[in-house]
């Protein structure tokens, strides 16, 4: 797109001259897509973020469990302060104490020292990551826990439910202000449909240059090897013979095999070459996220 208004302006003024070259672009080094992370390699990570209802049901887990603690350690203070161990004045300050350690000392250390995961985000299968998926730090984790005391317990949840129902990633407002969300981590594994190399090519797959082949035929192909066996014998013979035709052009050396021969080889080799590619660079995103 940017190639064709290139050259609609160059026609437009001929006498402009020669254009001034442009600079080196900035590479980003994450691209963010509603649920997909992409990173500057072009790798999109699998991130997941968790639905509201699941955020509200962790959160209420860890809002119980504050109270509990809060309500313990006041009830062993109340018998100190009875049996006299505990001055009345002290009991006070204990009590403030209590609530910053609680509200916000307790959940920023936690946070920050499981890589946002809490009780509640344990139980529903969540963490807490930064908006590029990586870990969260000291600052996003007191961030959140600084401004969850305002939308959570000030405010009995309203804002932090009303803020996430209007968010894409079901974002509270402290994620907002320290840049992350809640991401999935148990998902349910995907059904492998890997198609193996036929028998015979293995010398051919270690030499053949397979050129990626066009979106759209690609998508053919993949559902012709995933649904042959289901064809009708003359259709899947057609089907083949057309495939092959126009993914020959793309394969080099082309084996001297028959066409849907040549169709589950073709898929092998590329599926094995950019699963290797992925997985190389899935290990470095990885890396970098530490």
């Amino acid at each position: 797109m940017s190639t064709g208004a290139g050259f609609g302006m160059t026609s437009a003024a001929p006498n402009a001259g020669a254009a001034a070259p442009r600079p080196p672009a900035r590479h980003r080094a994450i691209v963010l897509e509603h649920d997909e992370v992409l990173t500057g390699e072009a790798v999109a990570l699998d991130v997941q973020p968790i639905g509201l209802i699941l955020r509200v049901a962790g959160t209420a887990i860890d809002v119980v469990a504050t109270i509990l603690a809060y309500l313990g350690l006041i009830l062993l203070m109340s018998q100190l302060l009875v049996a006299g161990l505990l001055p009345e004045n002290v009991m006070r300050i204990l009590s403030i104490v209590l609530l910053v350690l609680l509200l916000i000392v307790v959940p920023t250390a936690i946070e920050t020292a499981t890589r946002g995961r809490s009780l509640g985000k344990l139980a529903v299968g969540g963490r807490i990551v930064r908006l590029d998926g990586g870990a969260i730090s000291f600052r996003h984790a007191f961030i959140r826990a600084v401004v969850g005391v305002l939308e959570i317990y000030m405010t009995l949840g309203g804002l932090a439910l009303l803020v996430g129902v209007f968010t894409p990633r079901s974002q509270r407002l402290g994620d907002l202000v320290a840049g992350t969300y809640a991401e999935r981590t148990r998902t349910p594994a995907l059904v492998s449909r890997e198609t193996p190399l036929p028998p015979g090519l293995e010398t051919w797959a270690s030499i053949a240059d397979v050129a990626r082949l066009p979106d759209r035929l690609a998508r053919r192909v993949a559902q012709f090897v995933a649904g042959s066996e289901a064809m009708h014998p003359a259709a899947r013979l057609r089907v083949a013979d057309e495939l092959a035709a126009e993914v020959r052009p793309h394969v080099n050396p082309v084996p001297p095999v028959d066409p849907e021969t040549l169709l589950r080889a073709v898929v092998a080799v590329r599926r094995g070459r950019e699963l290797h590619a992925l997985t190389a660079r899935a290990e470095r995103v990885a890396r970098l996220s530490r």
